[in-house]
């Protein structure tokens, strides 16, 4: 009996010390969102510093690793248009991966007349440098006579007749640049062609290898809607884009012609290609241009016609045409666009400026796909 007793209590006191545990469980959930800590300014601070850090370790990263991210990034852009391509040409019965050879070796053929084309003007101007920065400034030192303030200005720089002698003694220089830069333009050049060639032989399974990387059904969903958003704002881009640079190529080519230019053709092959660099190739056409009427034309206003005739086309397209059409098919933000442009710039030159806007719309197409997602989608069939 005294045992009864004994388990009674003590069955008795585990059943009240089980209720006091459960209180108190109860207690401390009830009282954890009130007393949970709160991040303060020291703590918001460390977070964003530990942010600003991996940022700069990340820009370092991009601007050290140029030589290979450069043309390696160049050829997934390139890549990515042209399986875009192949892949419409699939409809006719061509394998997607032989169409996007065929299109690559159309893509670096035409990239090497190009080269050719504009590797024997170059070197001839290279060649006649000396003599052309002569008659250059025996035409423009007259105008510049004419104002006072200028031509002051002139002579505190370099001196009355100093500057084709300033041009001269830069040429050394200059000419060892140039030959310091061919070396790994070279190597540059091997990595673009030979990551193309394998990105669209792999371009099919690599995208099935990132799709099934994720373990989810909607995951995968995800990663499919921004593979394609990709494609899609990649092809939309370069191929208005070619509409429009190419119309711009033809007015060149007239201006040229009618400005009395020599090979206008060339010129407007120059126009379409530095159209694809923003800000940088219009200034380099400019003043190319400029040049090219100074050496043609012994009256000012007639050497300056070409130069004044292509900024202006350039600048109402660049206004009117580019932002009608572009901004309505991929409205993306201009101040953005040109903060992209100068980062781009500055990270790896006018291959980086080239490659802002494609680079820019593939961002925004993951961030679009990251803010809004449907709650269920079906995979396509």
């Amino acid at each position: 009996m005294i045992a009864n007793t004994l388990r009674r209590a003590g069955a008795a006191q585990q059943r009240k010390r089980a209720r006091w545990i459960v209180e108190e469980e109860a207690a401390v959930a009830t009282a954890a969102p009130s007393t949970a800590p709160r991040r303060d300014g020291i703590d918001l601070m460390v977070a964003w510093s530990i942010i600003g850090l991996f940022a700069i370790a990340a820009c370092a990263g991009i601007y050290a690793m140029e030589t290979i991210l450069l043309p390696i990034t160049l050829a997934i852009v390139v890549g990515v248009v042209l399986g875009r391509t192949a892949d419409g040409l699939a409809r006719y019965g061509l394998p997607p991966i032989f169409g996007g050879l065929l299109l690559a070796i159309i893509f670096v053929t035409g990239l090497s007349w190009l080269v050719n084309a504009l590797l024997g003007p170059l070197t001839a101007l290279a060649s006649e440098a000396p003599k052309l920065a002569e008659s250059v400034v025996a035409r423009v030192m007259p105008f510049i006579d004419r104002f006072e303030w200028l031509r002051l200005a002139v002579a505190r720089s370099v001196g009355n007749d100093a500057i084709a002698d300033t041009v001269m003694k830069n040429a050394g220089p200059m000419l060892a640049a140039t030959a310091a830069g061919l070396t790994p333009a070279l190597v540059q050049t091997l990595i673009f062609l030979a990551a193309l060639g394998l990105f669209l032989l792999g371009r099919l399974q690599l995208r099935k290898a990132v799709i099934l990387a994720f373990a989810s059904r909607e995951r995968r969903l995800s990663a499919i809607r921004i593979m394609n958003g990709i494609e899609d704002a990649l092809a939309r881009y370069f191929s208005i884009a070619s509409v429009i640079y190419f119309s711009l190529g033809l007015v060149t080519t007239v201006i040229a012609f009618v400005g009395g230019l020599g090979m206008a053709p060339l010129w407007g092959l120059f126009a379409f290609v530095s159209s694809f660099i923003p800000y940088l190739g219009v200034t380099a056409m400019t003043l190319s241009l400029l040049v090219a009427g100074l050496m043609t034309h012994e009256v000012l206003w007639l050497a300056l016609a070409p130069a004044v005739a292509f900024f202006v086309v350039h600048l109402a397209m660049e206004n009117l045409a580019i932002p009608a059409i572009l901004g309505n098919e991929l409205e993306v933000n201009p101040f953005l666009i040109f903060l992209a442009i100068v980062f781009w710039t500055w990270m790896w030159g006018a291959v980086g400026a080239m490659l802002a806007l494609p680079l820019s719309l593939i961002v925004l197409a993951i961030v679009e796909e990251i803010s809004d997602q449907p709650p269920e989608r079906q995979l396509p069939g």
